[in-house]
């Protein structure tokens, strides 16, 4: 049974998910290592005839996918096999294009590299460290020197480093069908999440189930601890949740970590809802799933989505910012109920 202040907070969710025309949704929140929310909505596609979403179901997270690339290079800073993430990129990878040089590894982890992509061609926007522009060349960048540095492809790396020694099942880069993905973008000749026929990490093909992707964001609220127990070390994890753009950066512009978006309500382009407080982290899909951690609500919340296209007059910036005010409302009343019935016992 959901208890009403979560109630309010699905039923938001439910709402957009009839405004974006997904026919998939779904809700999980952690909080102190105990599920407080998990709630399913709808079903895999639009035939009456498909399965309903229930906790088995994998979402494709699109951009989510970057925070487990996030991962790895903070992993192989740990291993000694990456020195700095002020190294530049190019002393990594084995053929760097010219562009590159003076291109680093923190530049590519918080946007800050200036690279796109324009009839094909790698161009340059801004000088690195100037200015901030949500491409996906820094991270194919990334990708590549995950590669490069490790011998094998980003998602065997995931799977043997982390996949494994967590436990995690539900999470992985797929290229076949089966029935517990969400999987109806790839009928689409131009869809939103692009092709899906590698399995080696550098598409945007991941899949993971509310829980695990919960459970992922548990894992950095925890700093690397799994019941309790230290599966990875806790530096880890403080490199990807602390500020990682460049001091160089114009003050209004967004700031990360390790591709996960820090709390900042100054910034115009920000995806936190202004009640969030600071300290909190987020990451966000053109799929609409998002993962959001509350350090200092000891929280966290996973809301998914299976968004094919925005829908005229949709603002997924106001979502997503009223998606994080909704939790942090639901979680006060949740923590007033739980002081309300304590009370009565004494």
């Amino acid at each position: 049974m959901i208890s009403i202040q979560f109630s309010i907070l699905n039923q938001y969710v439910s709402e957009i998910q009839r405004q974006i025309n997904a026919t998939a949704a779904a809700t999980y929140i952690i909080q102190n290592d105990v599920v407080v929310n998990e709630w399913y909505s709808g079903r895999h596609d639009s035939f009456s005839s498909s399965r309903m979403v229930d906790a088995e179901s994998q979402f494709n997270v699109a951009s989510v996918r970057k925070t487990y690339l996030g991962f790895a290079i903070s992993l192989l800073i740990e291993s000694g096999m990456i020195h700095s993430i002020d190294d530049e990129v190019e002393l990594y990878i084995n053929e760097a294009p010219d562009l590159v040089k003076g291109i680093t590894i923190r530049h590519c982890l918080t946007h800050t590299h200036g690279l796109d992509i324009r009839e094909g061609k790698v161009v340059s926007s801004f000088l690195p460290g100037t200015d901030w522009a949500y491409t996906n060349t820094g991270i194919n960048l990334l990708i590549e020197l995950v590669q490069c540095v490790t011998g094998t492809s980003l998602a065997d790396y995931i799977q043997h480093t982390l996949l494994e020694p967590a436990g995690l099942v539900e999470t992985g880069w797929r290229t076949q069908y089966e029935e517990r993905l969400i999987y109806n973008y790839y009928r689409d000749e131009d869809n939103c999440v692009g092709p899906n026929d590698s399995p080696a990490g550098e598409q945007s093909n991941l899949f993971v189930s509310a829980r695990e992707l919960a459970l992922w964001g548990n894992l950095h609220l925890n700093k690397g601890k799994m019941q309790g127990k230290q599966v990875f070390p806790e530096s880890i994890f403080d490199r990807i949740t602390t500020t990682q753009t460049p001091e160089t950066l114009p003050s209004h512009l967004p700031r990360q970590g390790f591709i996960w978006w820090l709390q900042r309500s100054k910034s115009p382009l920000n995806q936190i809802g202004s009640n969030v407080p600071e300290g909190s982290y987020q990451v966000l899909g053109i799929t609409g799933c998002a993962c959001l951690v509350i350090p200092k609500y000891q929280a966290v919340a996973v809301r998914m989505y299976n968004q094919v296209h925005n829908k005229s007059g949709y603002n997924y910036l106001e979502d997503i910012r009223e998606f994080g005010n909704k939790v942090i409302e639901a979680l006060d009343m949740n923590s007033e109920e739980v002081i309300g019935k304590a009370g009565k016992i004494y």
